[in-house]
């Protein structure tokens, strides 16, 4: 049996900015396979979109909760969403 695709948004909040957490969690998803992005908000917290295999994407969130060196995240806001249109897992402009 193979998992289903999700699509889940990730709002990441903590000292997440100004820490190369976009950087790290685009290397994560790709080394995953995942589709998706992540961006800067201006509230300080960081939002990311996966999609892919429920299991692959839930270890990508945990990886998220751990973070790069430096961080220190102190909530994950997780609701279902589309599917992202991109191929591949990618870095979006600031909101």
């Amino acid at each position: 049996m193979t998992d289903a695709i999700i699509h889940m948004n990730i709002r990441i909040e903590g000292d997440v900015q100004g820490m190369g957490f976009r950087d790290f969690a685009v290397r994560e998803a790709n080394t995953r396979g995942l589709k998706g992005w992540v961006r800067n908000r201006s509230d300080g917290s960081l939002e990311a979109v996966a999609s892919g295999p429920q299991k692959t994407v839930e270890d990508f969130i945990a990886a998220c909760m751990r973070g790069p060196a430096g961080a220190r995240v102190t909530a994950l806001n997780l609701q279902p969403t589309d599917a992202p249109t991109q191929m591949g897992f990618t870095r979006r402009p600031s909101v």
